[in-house]
Order: structure tokens, then C-alpha cells, then sequence
């Protein structure tokens, strides 16, 4: 029975009433209740080393695979070019194969697991989609294009005797269409990666990942582009008609240089034939001036629409062909333009590396030559420095300039469309300087001009290829000579501060150097020096500096070697455009800086320049992190 205190109540308390320290456990039921946590606790830590042992070695394989993978390109590329046809195909099962298991590791159970741990579970997911994006490049892209780079006939993709056969190229355009597609969608991939929250160890080789898939996506978009297009573009369902603007960079514009001479390239069902040559001079002043975009010609003047030498003085090589076109066309009646091509005397290089040297054999040209020390023979190493720098020693006069200039492009062009040297590296060539932005093509058929928009060839600041965090610094010579010969430059983005909202703040910083020497006034000719005509000095360098932000973003201030100085603004389309203009003496060096605000990074920054005569890698100097200040 229960006992009952003298206020009646029962003296019996439930179990979950009873204070801890009173309760009272057989010594044998403690025992077995330790040993029971004991094994369990044994158990979880037995369980975690191992589940990290195994993680730790799919850490190591996955990285161990992805890296055999980047390994392994170069020799398939070696192999391509050696057409090694069984050991290309031989490497890239090795390739399929390593990324295949390194994909399958990194959607595992383990691996999911791994990457909901806080921290570091953000590397593993990051990890996840390189591994993805390196299967998927490596099956659906590598994968088709060397089938089809092993079935093609090169030699019949570039001119023979003047004609090129679009054939293969029709039947490369699914292929090169796929993998195009592929890459752009594994570039995206990997740029919504927010590597800021990552390891340096995961974050920089996700980087590097990212900018090759964009270069190696410029290059199929371009490849993809070409093969839509030249089929057309060549005249296989009508003949075309195309205005060529050779830009020369020792005067600089912003699309690289003034288009000082002009060809005309006629091309009927695969056949191409060079048509009248011409210089800019020899067009004359438009008056009235042909009709350009009015945000634009406030931003560059109405010079932009009143001589063929200043078109592209804005970097829209859209405005800047369709301007070329109205003036070539209102100078020669009857005649119809169908598209503008814009490239300058570094492809010329880039050419002849491929082709081999040529000889300029234009009898008016070679007694020209006998009366200077200029070349006859133009190779890759002296085409450059000849065409714009000792032409303008050695000859005085500007129409023979623009004679011997149109000789040597002309030979170029012969060598070029007879098929000298192999096609690959031609096709090389044509590609290095697409990427390089020295190579420009605007349609006027507006189907084809929406598809040339996606690719580099394309030279739109508002076009896709200028989404995101894009900067672009362009240079516009002011000197009004040919001094820009003697000017090096390089351009760098400085990421500052990111406020709370996602706004980011950047500096672009432009180091520009007169190179000429410190007797430039009286050893360089006039007609290289200005001779002071257009207000500066002889010797000395004036440019003007045009600064363009991404979309909604700000221009905030403009400092040269830490000073402030005024700057010129405005729009361009939804992009806000700096200008600033600085002037420099031989061996004088200026570093200036722009900042942008309200900058919304949603992809890494990307930076365009006008091409120079240097390479875009010594121009374009890598991005860094400033702390704030």
C-alpha cells in the first residue's frame, strides 16, 4: 500500500518529478548505460575519421583527375597539329574518362554531404560545377570538334587561287554551333561562383578555369559565327560587295587606328577579287556631313561624319563601318556596299608568319623603293615597323605613302587568297586577331549583323560582348601626326569597395610613355611629328582618353599622377563615358586614374582597349583588390 502523510497526500512521486541527484541506478545498469555511450561515441568518431579519410581521397582524386585533364591539352593539341589522328583520339578518351570520374566523385553522396558542412561547404560545391563543366566541355564540345577536326580538309578552308569552298564549313556548323554552346554555358557556370567565399587554393584555379572557357568561348563564337555566315557573306547566293579599312595604328584611333587606306573586295560564289584601293585623304571632306547617331557625335564631334579618317573615333565599330559605308557610297555612285571589314598592320604580320614573305611588285612602288632603303620583301618581322614607322623616313610624300601602303597590302591580300603556306595557321592568324580585337566585320544584311554582334568581330560597346562589369579605355590621337609609334601604354582595373547594396567601386588606371627620343623635334620628319600644326609641340604626344563604364554606373573623378584633373563626361547609351586629355614630352611618363561608382558586379570585371602595337598581354596587366580607403 501507499503510505499517506498527515495532509492526506501520497508520499509516492513520479519518476519524472524526481530530482536528479536522488535518483538511484543499480551500479550494474550504470555500467551498462557507460558502455553502451562509450560504443556509440567510439562509433561516430570511427565513423567521421573514416568519412573523412574517404573524402579526403576523393579530395585528392578529383583534383588529381581534373589536373591529368589540363595536363593532357597541350599534347592533344600538339597531336592536332601533327595529324596524329589515332593518338589525338587515343588522349582524348584518357580526357573523357578522367573528367567522367571526377564528375561522378563530385555529385556523390559523400561529396553532397560535404558540401552543406558551413564554410567549407561552398568550396565543395564550387568544386562540384568545375568538376561538371570540365566533363561537359571535354564530352560535348572537345568531343565533336575532333571528329571534325580530324575530317576536315584544311587546306580546302582557306583561298586556293582565289576561291574559298564553303562546304565543309556548312557541314562544320552543328559541330562548331554544340560546342559553342557548351562552353558558354559552362563559362556561366562557373562565373555565378561567388569566389570571394572560397579558399585561395579553390578560388584561384577556378579563376584561371573561367577566363580560359571566355577565351576558348570568343573563339568558337567567332568559329560558330564563320561558319554561319561565309557561306552568304561569300556570295553563294548573290555576289557582295565589301569596303576594307586598314587602320594604321601609328596614328591611333579608337578602334585601333586612323583607316588611312581603303580596298574593296569583290567575292562572287566563293571567289575573291581585290577591287579599286583608295586612300581616306583621296575621299575628301563630306559636306554636309554624313549622318551619325547624335549621342555619339556629341561624345566625338561632327568630325566623325565629315572625313573618312575620323569614322572610328568612337569604338563602335557598328557606327563607325555604316559611317565608312555612307561615305564610300555617296563618293561613288552606283555603287553598293554590303559590309566593312577593319583590320590593321599587326594582322598583316600575323599573315605573313602564315604565308610567308612577299614581294611588292607594283612598278611605280619598286622605283619608289630604289630611291629609299623601304624593303621589297615584307615578312613578319619588318612589316610592321616598316609600314608605320620608316615609311614616313624614307618617303615624304603622303600619296606616296598611301601607294606604298596599298602595295604591301595588296601582295598580303594575293598571298593570302592563292592559298600560299598552310591553311591552319592562317586560319591561326585570323582568329589570334579577332581576339585581339584587330579584326572588325559589320554586315549590312541585318540577320547577319545580329549574329557577327555575339562574337569579338564584331566591335559594339552595347552589344552583348559589353554585358556585365565591362570597362573600355580607347585612345584618340590629338597630335595629328604619326607619333603614336612611339607611344606604349598599359591599362589595369583596381576593384576598390563594394557597398552593403552590392555596389562596387573601380579604379581604371592607364600608365602611358612617349618613347621617342629626347631630339625627336629635329631627327623625326615632319609630317611624323605634326610640325606643330595642329598646336603641339614637335616630339610630343597628345591623346585623348576615353574612359567607358558598365551600365548605370558613375563616372566619379579623374586623377593624373595623383593630381585632380577635369574630365569630360557623357553617354553612351546606358554606359557613362570619361574623357580626358594629356599631353607628353619624349621619354615623359603620366599615370592617370578614373573612377567609376555604383558599379553591380555579377560576373568578373572585363576590360577592352584599343589594340596597339603590343599584345594584349602586355598592355592589359592583371586586376587587383585595393583596400578601401
Amino acid at each position: 500500500m501507499t503510505a499517506i502523510n498527515d495532509a492526506g497526500a501520497s508520499d509516492h512521486i513520479p519518476p519524472s518529478k524526481v530530482p536528479y541527484a536522488e535518483i538511484q541506478v543499480p551500479r550494474s545498469q550504470q555500467r551498462r548505460v557507460l558502455v553502451r555511450v562509450g560504443i556509440g561515441f567510439s562509433v561516430l568518431m570511427a565513423l567521421t575519421v573514416i568519412c573523412g579519410g574517404l573524402l579526403g581521397l576523393q579530395v585528392a582524386s578529383v583534383r588529381s583527375k581534373l589536373e591529368q585533364t589540363v595536363q593532357l591539352v597541350p599534347q592533344l593539341q600538339s597531336q592536332l597539329e601533327g595529324r596524329k589522328v589515332e593518338q589525338s583520339r587515343a588522349t582524348f578518351e584518357v580526357m573523357r574518362g578522367e573528367t567522367a570520374a571526377a564528375k561522378v566523385t563530385a555529385t556523390g553522396p559523400l561529396w553532397r554531404a560535404a558540401s552543406i558542412v558551413p564554410f567549407l561547404g561552398s568550396n565543395f560545391r564550387a568544386v562540384t560545377k568545375v568538376a561538371v563543366s570540365a566533363d561537359d566541355v571535354v564530352s560535348s564540345a572537345v568531343g565533336p570538334l575532333l571528329n571534325e577536326y580530324n575530317s576536315l580538309d584544311w587546306q580546302a578552308l582557306s583561298p586556293v587561287d582565289g576561291s574559298i569552298n564553303v562546304t565543309q564549313l556548312r557541314e562544320a556548323a552543328p559541330a562548331l554551333s554544340t560546342a559553342r554552346n557548351t562552353v558558354r554555358i559552362s563559362h556561366e557556370r562557373l562565373t555565378s561562383v561567388d569566389l570571394s567565399t572560397l579558399l585561395p587554393q579553390v578560388a584561384d584555379p577556378i579563376r584561371s578555369a573561367t577566363q580560359q572557357l571566355e577565351e576558348a568561348s570568343t573563339v568558337l563564337a567567332t568559329a560558330s559565327s564563320a561558319a554561319q555566315l561565309l557561306p552568304s557573306m561569300l556570295g553563294t547566293d548573290e555576289p557582295r560587295t565589301y569596303l576594307v579599312l586598314i587602320q594604321n595604328s601609328a596614328e591611333t584611333r579608337a578602334t585601333g587606328g586612323i583607316p588611312g587606306a581603303l580596298a574593296i573586295l569583290n567575292v562572287d560564289n566563293g571567289l575573291i577579287t581585290l577591287g579599286e584601293q583608295s586612300s581616306a585623304s583621296g575621299l575628301g571632306a563630306f559636306t554636309p556631313s554624313i549622318d551619325v547617331e547624335p549621342e555619339q557625335e556629341a561624345l566625338y564631334t561632327s568630325r566623325l561624319g565629315t572625313q573618312m579618317q575620323n569614322v572610328n573615333l568612337t569604338p563602335d565599330f557598328p557606327t563607325a563601318a555604316a559611317t565608312a559605308k555612307g561615305m564610300w557610297e555617296e563618293r561613288h555612285a552606283g555603287q553598293t556596299i554590303d559590309g566593312v571589314l577593319a583590320l590593321d598592320a599587326v594582322v598583316l604580320g600575323y599573315l605573313l608568319e602564315a604565308t610567308g614573305p612577299v614581294d611588292v611588285t607594283d612598278p611605280d612602288v619598286l622605283r619608289l623603293i630604289e630611291e629609299s632603303s623601304l624593303p621589297s620583301l615584307l615578312t613578319k618581322d619588318n612589316v610592321v615597323a616598316t609600314l608605320l614607322s620608316d615609311v614616313y623616313r624614307e618617303v615624304r610624300e603622303p600619296l606616296a605613302q598611301d601607294a606604298y601602303f596599298a602595295a604591301v597590302a595588296n601582295s598580303v591580300f594575293t598571298a593570302f587568297t592563292n592559298g600560299d603556306g598552310d591553311s591552319r595557321p592562317v586560319l591561326e592568324a585570323l582568329l589570334t586577331s579577332a581576339r585581339e580585337n584587330r579584326l572588325y566585320v559589320w554586315s549590312s544584311r541585318p540577320a547577319e549583323q545580329k549574329t557577327i554582334m555575339s562574337t569579338a568581330l564584331a566591335g559594339s560597346v552595347q552589344g552583348p560582348k559589353s554585358g556585365g562589369a565591362t570597362f573600355g579605355v580607347y585612345y584618340n590621337d590629338g597630335t595629328g601626326a604619326k607619333m603614336d609609334y612611339y607611344a606604349t601604354r598599359t591599362v589595369q582595373l583596381l576593384q576598390r569597395c563594394q557597398s552593403p547594396a552590392g555596389y562596387g567601386s573601380y579604379t581604371v588606371r592607364t600608365r602611358v610613355t612617349n618613347t621617342a627620343p629626347l631630339d625627336a623635334a629635329t631627327t623625326l620628319p615632319s609630317y611624323v611629328t605634326g610640325g606643330g600644326l595642329f598646336g603641339v609641340d614637335p616630339g610630343r604626344i597628345r591623346t585623348n582618353y576615353v574612359f567607358y563604364g558598365p551600365a548605370q554606373s558613375f563616372v566619379q573623378t579623374a586623377t593624373l599622377d595623383g593630381s585632380s584633373v577635369p574630365i569630360g563626361s557623357g553617354k553612351h547609351g546606358q554606359r557613362p563615358v570619361g574623357i580626358v586629355t594629356i599631353e607628353l614630352g619624349p621619354r615623359e611618363s603620366k599615370e592617370l586614374d578614373i573612377v567609376f561608382s555604383h558599379v553591380v558586379q555579377d560576373s568578373e570585371p572585363k576590360l577592352q582597349v584599343t589594340p596597339t602595337l603590343e599584345s594584349p598581354e602586355e598592355t592589359i596587366l592583371p586586376s587587383e583588390r585595393v583596400a578601401c580607403g
